[in-house]
C-alpha cells in the first residue's frame, strides 16, 4: 500500500486541473474580446507586407567641419531620427547607417507616415536671434537697407526710408507685428558686437560710419546678400542661412517667403530647450508651441528680453529662427523669464510636428533626400504567401507524424497548439496599438519556427508519460510522476530558446529584431501554454475509459510501450511468500 500512497501524494494539483484550465480561457477570452473592442482584428503589418517609402539621407559636409561627418554624429542622428518617427505613433520605422555617410529609413503604409517622411530629414537647428531689420520678402533696390557697424556696440536698426518699393511698402508684412507671445528666456543680444550689421539710416543718426564708406568683406557681403534675396523663390529661401555660424549675423526669409530678416548673432538654440508641446489657445483660437528651457536657457532668454524691451520696433522683435527660416518674430515689450511660445500660422499637425522634432533634439548634421523609394506590398504579399504555404506544408507534416506515432495523444497536441495560436494572434494584433509592433517576413518566420518549439514541449511530456508506463504504472500515476521530470527539461529548453531570442534581439537592428521578438514571444506563450493547457487536459483525459484502460489508439497502451505488469505482480507474490517464512 505504500507505493499507491506515495502516488497520490505526488499528485498534488491532479484533482484540480480545472483551475488551471479555467484561468488560461479566461486570458484568452479576455485578450480576444479586446482585441475586437479595440477594433484592432489583425495585426499590424510591416514595411515588406504593407509598403511604404524607404528614404536614403545623405550627410553634407559643413563649412569649416569636414570631420562632422563621423560615427558618433552619424549615430546620434540616427538615435533622434527614430525617436522622432515613433514619437508620431509610425510602427516598425527602420532607421539604420549605410556606409560612411548615410541613413536608410523605411517608413511602412499607415497612420502618420507622411509626417513621419517630413520630419526624417528636418535638422531642426533652433536659434533665437534679434531682429535688425525686416521688409518684403523680394529683392530689395540697392541701398533700401545697407548695414553698417554701429560705434556703440549696441544696434538700432530700423526699416530704412529709402526702400520705396511700391509692393514692399504697402505690404502689411514691411514690418510685421509680434504674433508670438514670449513667457520665458532666452534671445540673442545680437547686438553687441561692433561688427553688428546695422542699417545705413541708423548709422547716420548715430553719427557712425556707413558700411557703404568703410565697408568690410563681411559686412558687404551680407548687405548683398540681404538685397538680392528673394524669399518668394522656395530655393532661394531654403538655402539663405547655408553655412553660417551661431555667432555670425545672417538673413533670412518667413517660412511662407513673404518676409526677409536682417539677424545678429544667436545666443540661445535649440539645446537650451528642455520641453516642447503644441496647445490651443482658446482666447485667441490659434495653435502654438510652448517651450521650456533649462535653467541655462532661461538666465539666457531673461537677459536678451531684458534689453530687446527697450528697443523700437523692429529691433525689440526676436525671430525664431528654425533650419534658417523665420517661424516666428514676436515682439518684446518686458523682461520675461519661465517658458516661451511659439505662434504664427499654425495648424494642429504644424503644431504638432514642430513640438516633436523640438522634444527630440536637433540632428547633429544637415542631410539632403538621395532618394526616396515607394515600396510596393506585391513583393512581400507573395513571399508572406510563400511562408504561409512552408508554415502549412510544417503545420500538416506535424500533425501526420503526431497522429502516427502518438495516436490519441494527438488530440491533446493539437488542441494546445490551437490555444497557443489562439493567444499568439490576440497579442500580436493588441501590440500594434499599444506598443507599435508591426509583423514583417522574419517575425512570421519566428512565429513558424515557435511551431516546432511548442510541439518540441508536448513530445517531452508525453515521452515521460510513457516512459512511466513502461515501469509498470497505470496512467493516472504516470501522468503525475512524469510531470516534474518533463516539466524540469521542458523550463531548461525554453530558457535556452528565449535567451538567443534576448541577445538576437539586442545586437540586432531592423527585421532581424522582428524574428527575435516573435520567437521570444512565443517561447513564452509555450511556458504558459504547457504548464496551463497541457498538463491540466492531460490529467483529465487520464481520467476518461479510452486512455485511462490503455485502448490501442490512446497512444498509451501498455502492450503496445513494452510494460510488463506479470514481472510486477510477481514480485509481490515474493514479498507474500516471505511472511510465512518469517513466521
Amino acid at each position: 500500500m505504500a507505493a499507491p500512497k506515495k502516488g497520490r501524494g505526488s499528485t498534488g494539483g491532479q484533482g484540480r486541473p480545472g483551475r488551471a484550465l479555467a484561468l488560461i480561457l479566461i486570458a484568452m477570452v479576455a485578450l480576444t474580446g479586446g482585441m475586437f473592442l479595440s477594433g484592432h482584428t489583425t495585426p499590424r503589418l510591416g514595411i515588406d507586407l504593407a509598403g511604404g517609402t524607404s528614404i536614403t539621407l545623405k550627410a553634407k559636409s559643413q563649412p569649416g567641419k569636414p570631420e562632422a561627418i563621423n560615427e558618433t554624429n552619424m549615430n546620434t542622428a540616427v538615435s533622434i531620427i527614430e525617436r522622432r518617427v515613433n514619437g508620431l505613433g509610425v510602427s516598425e520605422a527602420e532607421v539604420q547607417t549605410q556606409g560612411a555617410s548615410n541613413i536608410i529609413v523605411n517608413i511602412p503604409k499607415g497612420t502618420n507616415s507622411k509626417q513621419a517622411r517630413e520630419q526624417v530629414g528636418t535638422t531642426a537647428q533652433l536659434y533665437f536671434r534679434p531682429v535688425l531689420t525686416v521688409t518684403g520678402g523680394k529683392p530689395t533696390p540697392e541701398g533700401s537697407a545697407s548695414p553698417s557697424a554701429s560705434g556703440s556696440g549696441e544696434a538700432s536698426a530700423t526699416p530704412s526710408a529709402k526702400a520705396t518699393d511700391p509692393e514692399t511698402a504697402s505690404d502689411p508684412k514691411t514690418t510685421p507685428s509680434a504674433s508670438a507671445t514670449t513667457q520665458g528666456r532666452a534671445v540673442t543680444d545680437a547686438l553687441k558686437k561692433d561688427t553688428t550689421p546695422t542699417p545705413s539710416g541708423a548709422a547716420e543718426s548715430s553719427g557712425a560710419p556707413a558700411a557703404s564708406e568703410t565697408p568690410d568683406a563681411a559686412t558687404a557681403a551680407l548687405e548683398k546678400k540681404f538685397t538680392a534675396l528673394d524669399c518668394t523663390d522656395a530655393a532661394a529661401r531654403a538655402k539663405a542661412g547655408d553655412g553660417v555660424k551661431p555667432e555670425d549675423s545672417t538673413v533670412a526669409c518667413s517660412s511662407e517667403g513673404d518676409a526677409k530678416y536682417l539677424l545678429g548673432p544667436a545666443e540661445v538654440s535649440g539645446t537650451d530647450v528642455d520641453d516642447a508641446k503644441a496647445q490651443f489657445d482658446q482666447q485667441r483660437g490659434i495653435w502654438l508651441v510652448s517651450m521650456d528651457f533649462t535653467d541655462k536657457g532661461s538666465k539666457k532668454f531673461q537677459t536678451i528680453t531684458k534689453k530687446l524691451s527697450s528697443q523700437t520696433s523692429p529691433m525689440n522683435q526676436f525671430a525664431i529662427s528654425l533650419d534658417g527660416e523665420v517661424v516666428s518674430a514676436p515682439q518684446v515689450n518686458e523682461t520675461l523669464s519661465g517658458s516661451a511660445e511659439i505662434s504664427g500660422s499654425f495648424t494642429q499637425q504644424s503644431a504638432e510636428d514642430l513640438a516633436n522634432v523640438l522634444s527630440y533634439g536637433a540632428l547633429p548634421l544637415s542631410f539632403s533626400e538621395d532618394t526616396v523609394t515607394t515600396v510596393t506590398a506585391a513583393l512581400g504579399g507573395e513571399q508572406l504567401e510563400a511562408g504561409l504555404i512552408a508554415g502549412a506544408i510544417g503545420i500538416a507534416l506535424v500533425v501526420i507524424y503526431l497522429v502516427a506515432y502518438y495516436r490519441g495523444l494527438a488530440l491533446i497536441a493539437l488542441l494546445s497548439l490551437l490555444a497557443s495560436g489562439v493567444l499568439t494572434y490576440t497579442i500580436m494584433a493588441l501590440l500594434g496599438p499599444a506598443i507599435g509592433f508591426a509583423l514583417n517576413l522574419p517575425a512570421v518566420c519566428g512565429a513558424i519556427v515557435a511551431i516546432g518549439i511548442t510541439a518540441d514541449s508536448f513530445i517531452v511530456y508525453f515521452e515521460r508519460i510513457r516512459d512511466e508506463i513502461r515501469e509498470g504504472r497505470t496512467l493516472r500515476p504516470a501522468v503525475e510522476r512524469a510531470w516534474p521530470r518533463a516539466r524540469r527539461t521542458i523550463l531548461v529548453s525554453d530558457f535556452v530558446s528565449f535567451l538567443a531570442a534576448a541577445v538576437l534581439f539586442l545586437v540586432t537592428v531592423g527585421k532581424v529584431q522582428g524574428f527575435a521578438f516573435t520567437l521570444g514571444l512565443t517561447t513564452l506563450l509555450d511556458v504558459v501554454v504547457v504548464f496551463l493547457f497541457t498538463k491540466p487536459v492531460m490529467t483529465l483525459m487520464a481520467r476518461t475509459k479510452f486512455f485511462g484502460g490503455g485502448h490501442p489508439w490512446s497512444g498509451l497502451d501498455p502492450k503496445r510501450l513494452g510494460a510488463k505488469p506479470p514481472l510486477r505482480r510477481s514480485r509481490r507474490v515474493n514479498v507474500r511468500t516471505d511472511h510465512p517464512k518469517e513466521a
